[in-house]
């Protein structure tokens, strides 16, 4: 065996020793990768069965609205599939910049910028902005697209404790005058937890070190402020907010995302984030379907009063049941199961008993503090609540959870 078959051995022997999940999927309780064959909004068909889909960010039950399908079914046949190239060449189509204005104008900042993904874009926003000698500040629950943001980056990373002010101040205290830079950027909403940044607290912090503040509004939009317009509206905070950030993939129910700032930190990231530059754009279905979503998102404000119905209903349900829901203070509701093993078995008996739901297990969580993520839509009918608190109910007694 020569010198490079020896290292091919060694690379793929952590391949060889990773049995954890093929042991879960032996046990009958492996709940990722299921492959969903047809889809009615708030109602699933998984291996020919129908499950109450409570495990989706489709806050406002936009993917099968018919203005949306029209504009994406639209815009395929006028622009092809796809793009073929990155925005920073061939790949900027009049409907990019259309979305960039809307959104710009909707979030109050004075430019916004698409990229292809969620995920790209808190990639391309700090990598992009911050450099070195320059300091990223995380909380430590914000989600991993932030985190790989920042080690992409040239600059140094601190976490602070989640939503703890003190331990971020004691952080910038410790740097004394050794930043050339600072940006914090935390969630506007947790989504493992469901509760809301302490956006005054952060403004206050960020002021008194000369620190940007970015908000990751993935889940907020659409369902915080008093237009739907996120965590920073929410707390009439929108001019004093620097950097919001956010994804198409939960309430505009479509794929892709977006920076919104200044016209100069937009036009610097246009020349400097790697993420945008090197990958293709967004493609035309996609871009327009969010157009029409943003569109509806606005025009029909009643969704977000279903939503928040839909979330009181579930919440003070699961509450009045004795179930563990942590602090959570928007449609996001983890149920605290506890250990691993019991959380997916509870989660293999909803799923059977049709109620579609998503276990979080470590490193996303502590071994300890495992759960059952639920999330509501606007669409879904208190029927259908009901019927899931029914299930959580008769299961988790079952398992003594409750």
């Amino acid at each position: 065996m020569d010198t490079q078959e020896l290292q091919q051995v060694a690379l793929f022997e952590k391949c060889r020793q990773f049995t954890k999940a093929r042991e879960i999927q032996a046990a009958g309780l492996y709940p990722y990768f299921k492959p969903i064959s047809e889809s009615e909004d708030t109602v699933v068909v998984i291996d020919g069965h129908k499950k109450i889909m409570l495990g989706s960010n489709n806050y406002l039950g936009l993917t099968h609205h018919p203005k949306v399908l029209e504009s994406a079914s639209r815009a395929l046949h006028r622009y092809g599939s796809g793009c073929t190239g990155s925005r920073f060449l061939n790949g900027t189509l009049d409907l990019h910049e259309q979305l960039e204005n809307a959104l710009s104008e909707f979030l109050g900042k004075e430019a916004c910028l698409v990229f292809s993904t969620g995920y790209s874009a808190n990639l391309g926003l700090i990598s992009g902005l911050v450099g070195r000698g320059e300091t990223v500040y995380l909380d430590k629950l914000d989600h991993a697209s932030i985190v790989d943001g920042a080690k992409l980056s040239y600059g140094e990373t601190e976490r602070f404790n989640h939503g703890d002010l003190g331990n971020l101040e004691r952080r910038f205290e410790r740097k004394g005058s050794n930043v050339n830079g600072s940006l914090i950027v935390v969630d506007g909403v947790y989504s493992m937890e469901g509760n809301i940044a302490d956006v005054p607290g952060l403004v206050r912090v960020a002021r008194k070190y000369g620190a940007a503040l970015a908000l990751d509004d993935a889940h907020a939009l659409g369902v915080l402020g008093t237009n739907g317009d996120g965590t920073a509206a929410h707390f009439g905070m929108t001019e004093e907010v620097d950097i919001i950030a956010g994804t198409f993939s939960k309430s505009l129910a479509s794929i892709g995302g977006f920076v919104a700032a200044s016209e100069s930190v937009i036009h610097y990231l246009k020349h400097h984030s790697r993420p945008l530059i090197f990958t293709a754009s967004l493609p035309p279905a996609n871009t327009a379907g969010v157009l029409a979503a943003l569109k509806v998102l606005q025009d029909e404000t009643e969704r977000r009063d279903h939503l928040w119905a839909n979330t009181r209903r579930l919440q003070e349900g699961f509450r009045s049941l004795g179930f563990d829901i942590g602090p959570t203070q928007t449609p996001i509701v983890p149920v605290l199961i506890g250990p691993l093993e019991k959380t997916f078995l509870m989660w293999r008996r909803l799923f059977d008993a049709g109620v579609f739901t998503n276990p979080v297990a470590p490193p996303a969580v502590p071994a300890s503090q495992c759960r059952l993520r639920t999330s509501l839509m606007a669409t879904h009918t208190f029927e259908q609540v009901d019927f899931a608190l029914e299930q959580f109910a008769r299961i988790g007694r079952d398992l003594g959870v409750i």
